[in-house]
């Protein structure tokens, strides 16, 4: 066993027990990781503010947080306090090193713009990169391309979303994990007993911004006035809620925004549920689809990244290509179409396909393809 230091931009507070709690699915899979190394260390963001409802707590002792200074932003401003702030982090990042055996750099972030090189060239210490985003980008934002650049020039493992066409041997495709065995079990039963029952009802669970599409969801959802058309639940917050929510008056059927929930609640919502909408203009592979495949929701997804070599358009979901109103509109007026057997056939297949998004699966392909001696590159 070997002691693991990770460092990502997941952000963190304190709950009103006083906990360190951070974003439950990060928090989740380090939990999970924590079985694996006699000790982790995590340097991330923390903030002094109220804790979402869809933060978590580490589970092990064996977890140390370690607080990094919150940095960036959309401001060009913001951009400078990155660099501002990148000799305190990198002494914070050496420092952790000197504990450690392997390291974790979670991508694209950031610090990830100067900690990349900085791993890269200076660091002799095994570890490997994640990269959540679109490794597949054609015009990815520029400290995105700068990251994936100096990914694909070092030497250590990446893990990516999706499988490409020249793809380097050190990039491992890897599936994000989000599903424990009591969720297997539990998505079994709901895909088991889950029919077809109209009116149908719809979900879109992710932050309420431009980049997710919820605006693309509501602008359709307006001019939709099927009688199988049932309630909309939106999770999740952000900017434009306010606006979301005055446009929903003008929806025929019900739209319920609950902000954010934690799993539990969310899973409940998935079980009451059809089909999921996630519209993005940009994905790596988000987690909600593999949580949704699981609890018998079906796809209504964008054609982006690796997102069509899980989802096959009419065999197990919808593929949303161009990402327009006219399509979205047309693809839910499809989902009215579909028969009982169609959509019993569609739940099987997804969830098989989830078995990949367990944190079983993805341990088991941490230790045999990263933390073996032949498999990590030092």
């Amino acid at each position: 066993m070997n002691k693991l230091l990770i460092i990502s931009h997941t952000e963190h507070y304190k709950n009103s027990n006083g906990e360190i709690v951070g974003w439950g699915s990060t928090v989740t899979e380090i939990n999970y990781l924590a079985t694996q190394f006699d000790e982790i260390y995590h340097l991330a963001v923390f903030l002094n503010e109220d804790a979402p409802p869809s933060s978590l707590a580490y589970t092990s002792e064996k977890i140390h947080f370690i607080p990094l200074k919150p940095t960036g932003g959309k401001k060009i401003l913001h951009k400078f306090d990155i660099v501002w702030n990148a000799p305190s982090t990198i002494f914070k990042v050496l420092k952790l090193l000197h504990k450690v055996d392997v390291f974790q750099l979670r991508t694209p972030t950031g610090i990830g713009v100067y900690l990349i090189p900085f791993l890269t060239l200076f660091v002799n210490k095994k570890g490997w990169f994640k990269y959540a985003g679109n490794w597949n980008q054609e015009k990815p934002p520029f400290g995105y391309a700068v990251q994936r650049w100096w990914l694909k020039k070092q030497h250590k493992k990446v893990t990516i979303n999706g499988a490409w066409e020249n793809q380097p041997k050190k990039c491992l495709t890897f599936e994000n994990p989000c599903l424990t065995e009591e969720d297997r079990v539990l998505g079994n039963q709901t895909v088991k007993e889950k029919k077809l029952i109209k009116p149908y009802n719809f979900c879109f669970v992710g932050g309420l911004n431009e980049n997710k599409g919820v605006q693309l969801i509501m602008d359709a959802f307006c001019e939709i006035a099927h009688p199988n058309l049932g309630t909309l639940h939106i999770v999740g917050d952000g900017v434009l809620r306010e606006e979301l929510e005055i446009k929903a008056k003008s929806i025929v059927s019900p739209v319920i925004f609950h902000g954010f929930l934690n799993k539990a609640s969310i899973i409940e919502i998935y079980k009451t549920c059809h089909f999921i909408l996630l519209p993005s203009k940009s994905e790596g592979f988000p987690k909600v689809i593999g949580e949704a495949m699981n609890f018998g929701c079906i796809p209504i997804v964008s054609d982006v990244s690796c997102i069509g070599q899980y989802i096959q358009n009419n065999n197990n979901g919808f593929l949303l290509h161009p990402i327009n109103k006219e399509v979205l509109i047309h693809t839910i007026n499809q989902c009215f179409k579909v028969a009982p057997d169609t959509f019993k056939a569609y739940l099987l297949i997804n969830y098989t396909i989830a078995e990949k998004f367990t944190y079983a699966y993805y341990l088991l392909r941490i230790q045999k393809e990263i933390l073996t001696e032949r498999s990590i590159t030092s």
